[in-house]
């Protein structure tokens, strides 16, 4: 049977042998259990192993296989939702401290990296923002004229405006720079906590699935195969939370953004982390590779579950050629989950529904890599019960009432989305299912998730989400079934990829 192989592939999962471990085959004890081995579950289990505390780690692929092995890797106080709206939003001060913790994270990162000796391609460069096609320069301006002085009083005091991007082969024009962010090779990075975790006595676990998390004094982690892990804390780091069933989930939404990767001759574009003032936005970086330098661009994000990614492939290549003409063949496309807090903040914290001792992390928006470091810090100063400065703003609980006109426009969205039980589905019958596609098929009033591998053999599922019921999508670039509603995908057969969904598509 095919696996989940068949989605796309960046060059982070492409050019690194993660550490691999057996999967957790018998009921262990902790001081802390953390399910999810991408970037916040491992920098949390990092801090604390290193505390002295015993952690086991859980995920139900290898380390870095989910969203962290999808990023691009942009370490960054840089947030892509603009200080000047943070600050509408959370006020002065809830704008310093969504900057003072990303910062803090950069220096971090770096702090981890040179004291661990992890060789992850680190470097410290210059980040630009620039205009968006078919905004006038004066426009622009204006813009940064309320950008960069939200930036100011955030507290990032070297962010100036320059007359362009540092290119000679083409014009930008004005950009507010962001002086020594960071880039590394995330999984690189990840395989080296993972040797830090094991020598300060932590336990990974891979290839277990966590079917279920209950609070107290211990708290209880439960897998799909029976085994039990009984520790202090439980600290859920899977992107989007499986231990928080509803409220974080009506809070943000879940997108699809893709990358592509190009190779370009060595120094043909200046070092450097890139981003427009688009809606959806593009982004751009740089990493070195053994034969030259491959030129990194994503955007292009549309609601999960929406639209093909083929065109957005498509005309993520098209921008990309139009202003770097050096570019080559197209090395790697792959795509990503990203989950958009309506309120522009992640929900890092105590877990919402009062679970005593249960910790979680979702909404990483488009800043994943730093937003997960953040996440690391917080969540090992709560679990050891320390106070800290960011807890309010990235609560879990809270309720941001001037998010209220998105929270209702999405929660609409997803409202709508459970009139398609009245819809016929895709095709009228399985026989006109392509080979390595799927479609929604009915069938005695039930809505089939039918999927016909590349032997012919047909696949059935229902295709009702776990999660709260919605109807999936097929997609036809990652070959997965997924969710509108809040994201959870599944792969051709019904296993669970992403949560909220535990639970996969039932079989028929």
């Amino acid at each position: 049977m095919e696996s989940e192989s068949r989605q796309t592939t960046s060059p982070w999962i492409a050019t690194v042998d993660m550490p691999a471990y057996p999967p957790l085959s018998e009921d262990v004890r902790a001081d802390v259990c953390i399910i999810g081995a991408g970037i916040a579950g491992m920098t949390t289990a990092y801090l604390l192993a290193k505390a002295g505390r015993k952690v086991v780690v859980l995920d139900d692929g290898l380390i870095g296989n989910g969203e962290t092995g999808r990023t691009t890797a942009h370490v960054t106080a840089a947030l892509d939702d603009r200080y000047f709206r943070i600050e509408s939003m959370h006020g002065s001060d809830g704008a310093r401290l969504a900057a003072e913790s990303h910062m803090a994270a950069v220096n971090r990162a770096t702090f981890i990296m040179r004291e661990e000796e992890i060789d992850c391609d680190f470097e410290i460069v210059d980040g630009y923002l620039f205009a968006p096609e078919g905004m006038t320069q004066v426009e622009f301006r204006r813009r940064l004229e309320r950008e960069l002085p939200a930036v100011h009083r955030a507290g990032i005091a070297d962010a100036v405006v320059v007359e362009r991007c540092p290119f000679d082969f083409w014009d930008s024009g004005i950009a507010l720079k962001f002086p020594d962010q960071v880039q590394f090779h995330p999984l690189k990075f990840l395989a080296g906590l993972a040797r830090c975790i094991e020598r300060d006595g932590g336990r990974i676990f891979n290839n277990t699935h966590v079917e279920g998390i209950e609070g107290g004094t211990p708290t209880l982690t439960r897998t799909d195969k029976g085994f039990r892990v009984t520790a202090g804390a439980a600290v859920v780091c899977t992107n989007a939370s499986i231990s928080d069933y509803v409220v974080t989930h009506t809070k943000q939404a879940a997108y699809r953004t893709y990358v592509i990767a190009a190779r370009v001759p060595t120094g043909s574009v200046p070092r450097g982390l890139y981003w427009d003032d688009a809606d959806p936005y593009h982004y751009v970086r740089l990493q070195r590779v053994q034969d030259g330098d491959l030129l990194i661009v994503g955007g292009e994000d549309h609601k999960t579950g929406h639209t093909d990614g083929r065109r957005r492939f498509a005309a993520l290549e098209d921008w990309t050629r139009k202003r770097f003409p050096m570019t080559g063949p197209i090395a790697y496309r792959w795509s990503g989950q990203v989950l958009e807090p309506f309120d522009y903040l992640a929900f890092t914290g105590p877990n919402p529904d009062g679970a005593e001792n249960v910790f979680m992390h979702s909404g990483d928006s488009g800043n994943g890599i730093t937003h997960g470091i953040v996440a690391g810090i917080l969540l090992n100063d709560l679990v050891e019960k320390r106070d800290n400065p960011w807890a309010k703003i990235y609560d879990p609980k809270r309720v941001s009432l001037k998010a209220t006109p998105e929270f209702i426009k999405e929660n609409a969205d997803v409202a709508a989305h459970y009139t398609e039980y009245l819809k016929s589905g895709d095709v009228s019958g399985a026989d006109e299912i392509p080979l390595g596609e799927g479609r929604i098929t009915v069938r005695g009033g039930k809505q089939i998730a039918a999927y016909r591998d590349t032997s012919g053999v047909l696949h059935e599922c229902s295709a009702v989400c776990t999660h709260l019921k919605c109807l999936v999508h097929w997609n036809t670039t990652e070959k997965t079934w997924d969710c509108p509603c809040h994201g959870s995908r599944f792969d051709p057969y019904g296993k669970v990829l992403n949560g909220p969904a535990i639970s996969p598509l039932e079989k028929l």
